[in-house]
């Protein structure tokens, strides 16, 4: 399992490497503070934003994760960003999360088609057995979205941080294993292939 640099693209969306030179255009959607009201850390300004970017990057070049940019391929701009976290190479697993879009882009296709992508590069090329995901416990959106993925509930990680504003956090995790796929899979492709479905996702 080698988790390198790599451009998914599907239909609406295309996810590839996050870069510096994405920062502009993400400056542009991400300093909305409800986009960071479940998270560890605030976005508060374009130094910021830079900050965490330079973070991901830094945590890409020691194997750690692999952030993309989310790129909307009808605008051809930055909406988001995304990454595979908490990367275990030899356990054969990782992470889906630190996912966020502009506020217009929330409740569309855009999402759906990030985790189909997200999910097949790593079952399908990457032979991963197991992808996790997690959210704040009270963050009830979040595990309905999780749930409708076809993850299955794990269990709540007390006092398993502290978000930006002091408040300890409980984490609730999620997982998707190899057997699953081929039906999380198909549940993806049919919310897709239904324009009224994607946004329940």
């Amino acid at each position: 399992m080698n988790v390198a640099p790599v451009t998914l693209e599907g239909g609406v969306v295309r996810l590839e490497p996050l870069a510096l030179e994405h920062h502009r255009q993400l400056s542009e959607v991400a300093l909305d503070p409800e986009l960071w009201r479940w998270g560890l850390t605030m976005m508060r300004t374009a130094e910021d934003l830079k900050s965490y970017i330079e973070t991901a990057l830094a945590e890409r070049a020691v194997g750690r994760s692999m952030p993309f940019a989310v790129i909307e391929k009808s605008g051809g701009r930055a909406i988001g960003s995304t990454r595979y976290a908490n990367i275990e190479l030899a356990q054969r697993r990782l992470e889906i999360g630190w996912t966020w879009y502009g506020r217009a882009w929330q409740r569309t296709a855009c999402n759906t088609e990030c985790k189909l992508l997200l999910l097949g590069h790593a079952f399908e090329v990457l032979g991963c057995q197991r992808v996790e995901l997690k959210t704040d416990v009270l963050n009830t959106r979040s595990r309905t979205a999780i749930l409708r993925l076809g993850a299955k509930e794990e269990g709540v990680f007390r006092k398993h941080g502290v978000a930006w504003d002091g408040r300890v956090r409980d984490s609730v995790y999620y997982s998707i294993v190899d057997d699953e796929w081929p039906e999380v899979k198909r549940r993806l492709e049919g919310h897709l292939s239904n324009p009224r479905r994607p946004a329940t996702i």
